[in-house]
C-alpha cells in the first residue's frame, strides 16, 4: 500500500526578467537588460517551458521614488580556524543548527561553553555564547529583516484582524475574492487561509503582496499582474492564492532550513555563491532566500536590506524588533505523546519524516497506516485516536487540529495536526477529546494521497517543530530518524527498530503497548 502525501514539487529555482514597459527612471538599466535577453532569446513559448519569473517594478508604491541606496554594514573578518566569536543565542536555537551554521561541531560548542546542559534541546535566547569557527568566503548581508516572532503565525499574530487591516487600506486587495478551499473568500480570507495552512504570519503574507504588488496601496493591475502578483509565472500558479502558496512555501524551505541547519548557501543570478551570514536568524534566512529566487540579481540586495521589504513591513505594522517576544523556550520540551491508534493494534510507518505541510521543510510530518487486505484509496473503519488530551480547534475537509493546551487557538502551546481523516465521524470544532479517544478514520481526503493512511505533525506558539533532532517526536517511546529522504526514515524504541515502508511491510510495522489510564497532555 503506497503512501505519499504534499502538493506537487513547485520547481526550486528559475530567474528570468521579461522585457517590460518600465515607469520609473530608477528602473532604465533593468529594462535595457531585459530588452537585451529578450533579443538574444526570441522564441515563440514552450507551453512545457519551466515558469519564467517576473519582478514587477511599475506597481509597488513601497519603493521610493529614486534608487535606494543601501545602508552599508560591516563585513565579517577571516577568522582564524577555530577562533573563538561572540554569540548572543536566538530563539529556537539549537546545538547542531549552530555547529552547521559556523562549521564547526557541537562538541567544540560544548568545550567552548561549559554552561550548557549536555541534554539541552531549545538554547535560552538572549545567552552570551563562544563558538569555534571556521571561515567559509561568500557570506551575505548580516542586517536581520525581520525578528522570527513575527514570521510565524504565532502568539503575535492573535491579536491581527486581517479583514479590518485590508479593509482601512485603498489597494485592489480590498476588492479581491477568489474561490478557494470549497468557497468564495475574500483577499484578505485567502492570506489568512494561506497563513494557517503554512503556518505563516498573515502580517509577512500582506507585507510581500504590498511590497511586490502594491496590493494595499495600488489599483494598478494589469495584464500578467493579474494572473502572478507576485511574479511567479507558472500556468499552475495563478492568482492571488496559488501565488501565496507558492510563496509560503519557499519562505518555509528557507526559514526551516536555517533552523535545521541545512540551508548554508544558495547561488545569486549571476552564478555567484552566497552563504548566509553565520549571526543571521531564521526569518531574515527565509526572505533573503526569497527574494534571491524570485527577483532580478541587482534587485535582490535591495530587498534585503533595512531601505527594502524591511521598510515595507515597518510602514505597515511599526517597528518589529520593538515587540519581539521569543516564542520558543529554553529547553522546549514536547508533551507525553501516544501512538495515533488504538491501544494494542498494529499499524504500519509509512513515510517520514517529511513536509509538515506544502513540499520540502520543515520535515515535521510523519505517516501511519492501518492494516488492510486491500490497497488504494478508502475509508478505514479503524480509528485514529487522541495523541494527548485536548480541544479540536480546527475541522474541515481531511484537517483535524488537537489543541493540547485547550485555548481554542492553535497559534499558541502545543498542537498536533491530522490529515487524510475522513468527513464521516469527524469531530466538530469544541470538541474535547481524552488521550487515546476517537479522532477520526484514516482515509486519502486533502491534501494528496495513493492510500489509506493518517499524517501527524506538531507545532509550537505556530512553529513547525521538526520530526526528528533535538526536539524529536516521542510517542510511548518510539522516535524518528531522518533517513537518505523524505519519507525512508525509520522509528527506534530501545532496541527495536522499523523502516518507514510505502507497501507496509513486516519491517515497518508498530504496535501501541500505550495506557489510557491516565490522561495525557502537556
Amino acid at each position: 500500500m503506497k503512501t505519499v502525501c504534499g502538493w506537487q514539487a513547485a520547481i526550486e529555482y528559475a530567474v528570468a526578467v521579461k522585457k517590460r514597459m518600465i515607469q520609473r527612471a530608477r528602473y532604465i538599466l533593468l529594462a535595457a537588460l531585459a530588452l537585451l535577453l529578450a533579443t538574444l532569446a526570441c522564441n515563440a513559448p514552450d507551453p512545457m517551458a519551466e515558469p519564467t519569473i517576473a519582478f514587477y517594478t511599475q506597481v509597488p508604491t513601497a519603493f521610493p521614488t529614486s534608487t535606494p541606496v543601501i545602508t552599508p554594514l560591516p563585513t565579517r573578518p577571516a577568522y582564524n580556524p577555530g577562533e573563538l566569536v561572540d554569540y548572543i543565542v536566538q530563539t529556537g536555537d539549537t546545538l547542531p543548527a549552530l555547529a552547521a551554521r559556523f562549521n564547526t561541531s557541537e562538541a567544540e560548542i560544548l568545550a567552548a561553553n561549559d554552561n550548557i546542559p549536555r541534554e539541552v534541546t531549545t538554547l535560552p535566547p538572549g545567552m552570551p555564547m563562544q563558538i569555534p569557527i571556521y571561515y567559509l568566503p561568500f557570506w551575505g548581508s548580516p542586517y536581520r529583516i525581520l525578528p522570527d516572532s513575527h514570521f510565524v503565525n504565532g502568539p503575535l499574530a492573535t491579536d491581527f484582524d486581517t479583514q479590518a487591516f485590508v479593509n482601512q487600506h485603498s489597494g485592489w486587495l480590498k476588492d479581491y475574492s477568489d474561490y478557494v478551499g470549497g468557497k468564495t473568500r475574500t483577499g484578505a480570507q485567502i492570506v489568512d487561509y494561506v497563513a494557517t495552512n503554512f503556518s505563516v504570519s498573515p502580517r509577512v503574507l500582506l507585507a510581500l503582496l504590498e511590497y511586490q504588488a502594491g496590493a494595499l496601496s495600488s489599483n494598478i493591475r494589469t495584464g500578467q499582474q493579474v494572473k502572478y502578483p507576485l511574479g511567479y509565472e507558472s500556468r499552475n500558479h495563478q492568482g492571488v492564492y496559488l501565488q501565496l502558496v507558492w510563496a509560503a512555501n519557499k519562505l518555509n524551505n528557507g526559514y526551516y532550513g536555517w533552523r535545521e541547519g541545512s540551508l548554508l548557501e544558495w547561488q545569486l543570478a549571476d552564478g555567484r555563491l552566497e552563504r548566509p551570514d553565520p549571526w543571521q536568524n531564521a526569518a531574515s534566512v527565509a526572505l533573503q532566500n526569497y527574494f534571491n529566487i524570485i527577483m532580478p540579481g541587482n534587485l535582490y540586495p535591495i530587498a534585503s536590506s533595512a531601505e527594502g521589504f524591511a521598510q515595507t513591513y515597518v510602514n505597515l505594522f511599526g517597528d518589529p524588533w520593538k515587540i519581539d517576544e521569543p516564542h520558543i523556550p529554553v529547553s522546549l520540551e514536547q508533551p507525553e505523546l501516544l501512538l495515533p491508534w488504538d491501544r494494542g493494534k498494529t499499524w504500519a510507518y509509512t513515510g517520514g519524516p517529511h513536509t509538515g505541510w506544502g513540499t520540502g521543510e520543515p520535515f515535521a510530518a510523519l505517516d501511519f497506516a492501518p492494516q488492510t487486505t486491500v490497497g488504494g484509496c478508502g475509508v478505514s473503519e479503524q480509528w485514529a485516536t487522541a495523541m494527548a488530551s485536548g480541544v479540536v480547534v480546527r475541522s474541515e475537509i481531511g484537517i483535524v487540529i488537537l489543541d493540547l493546551d485547550g485555548d481554542g487557538d492553535e497559534r499558541t502551546g502545543w498542537n498536533i495536526l491530522y490529515l487524510h481523516l475522513a468527513t464521516k465521524d469527524r469531530p466538530t470544532v469544541g470538541t474535547y477529546i481524552e488521550a487515546g479517544g476517537n479522532v477520526g478514520h484514516p482515509s486519502c481526503e486533502g491534501g494528496t494521497s495513493t492510500g489509506t493512511h493518517i499524517h501527524i505533525a506538531r507545532k509550537y506558539n505556530g512553529e513547525w517543530i521538526m520530526a526528528d533532532g533535538p526536539l524529536a517526536f516521542n510517542m510511548e517511546g518510539w522516535v524518528p530518524q531522518s533517513g537518505t529522504a523524505a519519507y525512508k526514515g525509520t522509528l527506534t524504541r530501545f532496541e527495536k527498530l522499523v523502516t518507514a515502508s510505502s507497501n507496509a511491510n513486516q519491517a515497518s510495522l508498530i504496535t501501541s503497548q500505550g495506557s489510557t489510564d491516565r490522561p495525557i497532555g502537556p
